[in-house]
C-alpha cells in the first residue's frame, strides 16, 4: 500500500520525469524488465509480502542468468581496480612528484579521490554475498567450515602469493630507496596476522598496499555467514525454514547494524580495522539483490538507500555517495537489461576478471620501479611520466600472470 501510494505522489507531482519514475517503481514493470540472479523451488519468488508466480519459462531464464557473468559488473571492477591503480602510482613514491607538473589536476584527482573506488568492491561484495546465502543448503558446523576454507582459498592463496612477492619487492626497493612506503623485513608474528587477515587489528605494519580490504571483506563475510547460520538455526527450532524465510530475517539482523555504521563507527576512523565500520555500504548491495530477487520492495530499499544518503549529508563522506551511486547505477542497469549485455567488449570484460590479481600485484612493482627509478627517472618530468607509465604497463602484466598462474587455477 505504501509504495503504491508514493507511486501515484512521485507520477503525479513530477509529470516532466513522470516516465522515468513510472518505470523504476511500477510493480508491473519489476515483473517484466527486472534480472533476478536465482529462482525458488516452488517457482515463485517474493515481492515484500506478496509471491508472484513464474512461468516455467521465466524460471528457466533466471535459473541460467545466475550462472553467467555479467559485463556490466565486470565493467565496473575493471574501472574500479583501475582507479585504485593510479590512485597508488599518484600517492606513492619520487615519480609521481616529478611527474606532477606534467599533469596536476588529474594526479591531484587521483591522489584523493580515486581510492574511493575501493565502495564498488563493497557495494559488489554484498552483492554476490547475498546471492550465495540465497542458493546454500542448510548450515551445519562442516558446510559452515567449508564455507569459510573455500573463500579463504579463493582470496587468500592469490593473497598469499601477492605477499610473497611484496616481500622480496620491499627488500629490492630498499637497495636503491628510503621511503616511507617501503616496508621494513617482516617478522615471524606479522607473516601470521597478514595470512589470517589480522595485521591492521594487530597493530602490524601492512606489508603492501590496499589488503586492508582483503581483511575487512573477509571479516564482513564471515559476520553475514555466521548471522545466516544463526538465523537459520533460530527458524528451525521453530519448524521449517526456507532459504527466503532465513534472509529475511538476516536482513532484519543486518539492518540495525548497517545503521549504527552509517550514523556512528564509520564516522570514527579508530573503527576502520573492524568490519563494523564498513557494514553500512556492503549492505546497500544485500539490499540490491534482495530488491532485485523480489524479497524486498523498492519502498523498503529506497528508504535505506536514502538513509545512506543523509548519513553521508550529516557528516559529509564521498565515500558514501560512491557506494550510492554504484548501488543505484547497478540497480537501473539491470532493470534496463544493461547488466547482461554491455559492454560488448573482451578487452574490458577481461580487466574486470583480472581486476583482484591486478589489485594485490600492482603495488609491489609500483614500489621496485619508484625504486629503480628514483635517481634513473627524475631527471624530468618526462622521464617521471614514462616511468609512471612502465610501472602501470608492468602492472598490467603482472596482474594477468598473477591471474592465469594462480587466480584462475584455484577458482
Amino acid at each position: 500500500m505504501l509504495d503504491r501510494v508514493l507511486y501515484v505522489w512521485l507520477t503525479r507531482s513530477a509529470p516532466v520525469s513522470g516516465k522515468l519514475i513510472r518505470w523504476l517503481i511500477s510493480p508491473h514493470s519489476v515483473e517484466h524488465s527486472m534480472i533476478s540472479l536465482g529462482a525458488s523451488a516452488s517457482g515463485t519468488s517474493a515481492l515484500g509480502s506478496a509471491s508472484i508466480p513464474l512461468t516455467q519459462e521465466e524460471t528457466v531464464n533466471r535459473v541460467a542468468r545466475k550462472t553467467s557473468r555479467l559485463p556490466f559488473l565486470d565493467f565496473l571492477r575493471a574501472v574500479a581496480s583501475q582507479l585504485i591503480v593510479w590512485h597508488h602510482l599518484s600517492f606513492y613514491g619520487p615519480l609521481a612528484e616529478f611527474a606532477y607538473p606534467a599533469a596536476p589536476v588529474l594526479l591531484d584527482w587521483l591522489a584523493r579521490y580515486a581510492r574511493m573506488a575501493v565502495q564498488v568492491f563493497f557495494v559488489l561484495g554484498g552483492f554476490f554475498t547475498a546471492h550465495s546465502l540465497s542458493r546454500s543448503k542448510v548450515l551445519n558446523v562442516k558446510s559452515v567450515a567449508s564455507s569459510i576454507w573455500l573463500r579463504y582459498r579463493r582470496i587468500g592463496i592469490p593473497y598469499l602469493a601477492a605477499l610473497t612477492v611484496a616481500i622480496f619487492a620491499n627488500a629490492l626497493a630498499r637497495r636503491w630507496m628510503d621511503h616511507e612506503a617501503i616496508s621494513s623485513s617482516p617478522t615471524f608474528g606479522q607473516l601470521l596476522a597478514h595470512a589470517a587477515f589480522l595485521h591492521d587489528i594487530l597493530g602490524y605494519q601492512a606489508l603492501t598496499a590496499g589488503i586492508w580490504y582483503l581483511a575487512i571483506d573477509f571479516q564482513l563475510f564471515l559476520l553475514t555467514l555466521g548471522l545466516f547460520w544463526a538465523t537459520q538455526s533460530w527458524l528451525r527450532r521453530r519448524g521449517e525454514c526456507t532459504n527466503q524465510d532465513a534472509i529475511r530475517l538476516l536482513l532484519r539482523c543486518l539492518a540495525p547494524l548497517a545503521l549504527a555504521s552509517l550514523f556512528w563507527f564509520n564516522r570514527h576512523p579508530k573503527y576502520d580495522a573492524w568490519a563494523i565500520y564498513f557494514v553500512g555500504t556492503y549492505f546497500l548491495g544485500f539490499v540490491l539483490h534482495e530488491l532485485l530477487e523480489r524479497r524486498l520492495t523498492v519502498t523498503w530499499a529506497g528508504a535505506y538507500w536514502g538513509l545512506v544518503i543523509v548519513a553521508a549529508i550529516i557528516d559529509p563522506r564521498p565515500r558514501l555517495l560512491v557506494a550510492a551511486a554504484t548501488t543505484l547505477i547497478v540497480y537501473m542497469a539491470a532493470r534496463s537489461g544493461v547488466i547482461s549485455r554491455w559492454p560488448k567488449s573482451a578487452v574490458v570484460n577481461y580487466f574486470g576478471r583480472i581486476s583482484y590479481s591486478l589489485f594485490l600485484i600492482h603495488f609491489p612493482v609500483l614500489l621496485v620501479i619508484n625504486a629503480w627509478g628514483a635517481e634513473r627517472l627524475t631527471t624530468s618530468t618526462h622521464m617521471a611520466v614514462f616511468g609512471l607509465t612502465l610501472a602501470y604497463v608492468l602492472s598490467l602484466i603482472a596482474g594477468i600472470l598473477l591471474y592465469h598462474g594462480v587466480e584462475k587455477r584455484i577458482r
